[in-house]
């Protein structure tokens, strides 16, 4: 049996416990116990000590570990690697797009699943084996992996928690389990609302971010919280008036730990309304935009993309250099059919690129345009690749440096059915993850990009400063 630490395990029962004890007796025993002059030191610690909340203790406990099912094969249309981490007949989904799936070091995957006895689960890349993620307490959602170290970040009810993983592998998965410990800790609970988006954690790995929404008050709106991972304290960054509310998908820039973006909520969805000329950046209920950014310093949202009306604006996420890429465009005509690039856009400049571009055309049936635009886009780590998929199911790259297209994979959906694949990166730039029905039923897929391909990126050498991967 091999012995695998994905992360140490915390040992802070002692630092992290959450009893009180008596601070009156505390006080009289330093009275009797200690100097005079060294008292008033201590006791001042002792009285913060009282009133402050401290995140409870940890707990360590076994998860259930199941044996392989995955399947590997080669993409018929491109060559490419396909490992499909899961086959059952339930349905399996990666975690969204913007959300970190693979653990710090790669150990694990990260996906949830709708079989009986599934939830949050994952794939031990290094055996093939599935682990699921219960506690006593009830199930998990929200999740996501750390920006760095291997901990999980899970929601449970109104409380947050934080799940390091020691993993003890088995020379022969096939005939005997390996064996994965589980150490727990409640970082915090609300004390009223329900936490309604997935947890996003800052690119220093200090914070998480998540929206709140159903306060006792119907009245108030949405909020965006953090909360910091140490000490378990919640801050409110921003509060959003009620209607519109918002659209979720707030997350943290991936390299500024300053910065939360979130989909703001028009009167036509994604879909811009009259441009709102007069009105200024900072005036949400005005402007009925989709991309909004507050630094948390401030606590101000701002509006960093004002769409024309008509145009598509979808499914943002962040990448190198505090660039949001999203999907969107104005089709030439009004039609069911619909143009979308994936566009980079520079935050503080307004500047906005095409990175890969869509098609449309007038005699096009929707199904048609469906495959030659793109509905949702992520970055590797590394700005080398860009990410999109479409309405068939078909999963394109896009080179950072030059916007040329390859095609990875195709026809992981039906159009008009079944789940997006909602494609999202490892922490190398070297695979990806999605959902997938290429199998008849609904999978977790990762795909590996060709070494020839990123041989190829990589000897770009062009401009006068060019950056090398």
């Amino acid at each position: 049996m091999k012995r695998y630490q994905a992360c140490a395990v915390a040992g802070r029962q002692a630092n992290d416990s959450n009893e009180h004890t008596d601070t009156g007796m505390i006080f009289d025993w330093l009275k009797l116990s200690l100097p005079r002059h060294g008292i008033h030191l201590l006791l001042t610690t002792l009285a913060w000590w009282a009133v402050t909340p401290l995140a409870a203790a940890a707990v360590s406990y076994p998860l259930e570990v199941r044996p392989p099912e995955h399947q590997r094969m080669t993409d018929p249309h491109t060559g490419a690697e396909l490992l499909f981490l899961t086959t059952a007949p339930e349905k399996d989904a990666n975690l969204y797009f913007h959300e970190h799936s693979w653990l710090g070091d790669e150990s694990v995957i990260l996906f949830n699943s709708a079989r009986p006895n599934g939830g949050l689960m994952g794939y031990v890349t290094a055996t093939g084996e599935l682990i699921r993620f219960h506690t006593r307490q009830g199930p998990l959602r929200h999740a996501t992996a750390a920006a760095k170290g291997n901990a999980v970040f899970a929601v449970r009810g109104r409380s947050i928690l934080e799940i390091r993983l020691e993993l003890h592998l088995a020379d022969t998965p096939w005939l005997h389990r390996s064996r994965v410990m589980a150490t727990e800790r409640v970082l915090g609970t609300l004390t009223e609302g329900t936490i309604s988006t997935a947890l996003n954690p800052s690119s220093d790995g200090k914070q998480l971010a998540f929206g709140v929404s159903g306060f006792l008050e119907q009245s108030r709106g949405p909020a965006i919280y953090r909360v910091n991972i140490r000490s378990g304290k919640f801050t409110e960054v921003c509060r959003l008036p009620q209607p519109p509310g918002y659209g979720g998908h707030v997350q943290w820039s991936r390299t500024n730990p300053h910065l939360i973006s979130f989909a703001g909520r028009g009167p036509n969805g994604d879909v811009a309304g009259p441009m709102p000329r007069e009105t200024r950046a900072e005036d949400y209920l005005g402007r009925g935009q989709r991309l909004w950014v507050v630094d948390i310093r401030r606590g101000v949202p701002r509006n960093v993309y004002l769409a024309a009306e008509g145009e598509l604006v979808t499914h943002e996420s962040w990448w190198v250099d505090d660039q949001i890429l999203f999907c969107g465009g104005s089709s030439p005509m009004p039609a069911p059919a619909v143009l979308s690039h994936v566009k980079a856009l520079n935050i503080y400049s307004g500047e906005v690129r095409i990175v890969g571009a869509g098609s449309w055309w007038p005699d096009a049936s929707p199904a048609e345009v469906a495959r030659l635009n793109w509905w949702h886009a992520a970055g590797s780590a590394d700005g080398c690749w860009v990410a999109a998929d479409n309405w068939h199911g078909d999963i394109m790259l896009f080179e950072g440096k030059t916007t040329r297209p390859r095609l990875l994979t195709a026809g992981h959906r039906t159009y008009g059915q079944g789940e997006h694949p909602h494609v999202g990166w490892d922490r190398k730039g070297e695979k990806v993850v999605f959902a997938s029905h290429l199998l008849g039923n609904l999978n977790v897929c990762v795909a590996t990009i060709p070494q020839a391909w990123q041989d190829e990126v990589a000897a770009v050498d062009q401009g006068l400063r060019p950056r090398r991967k």
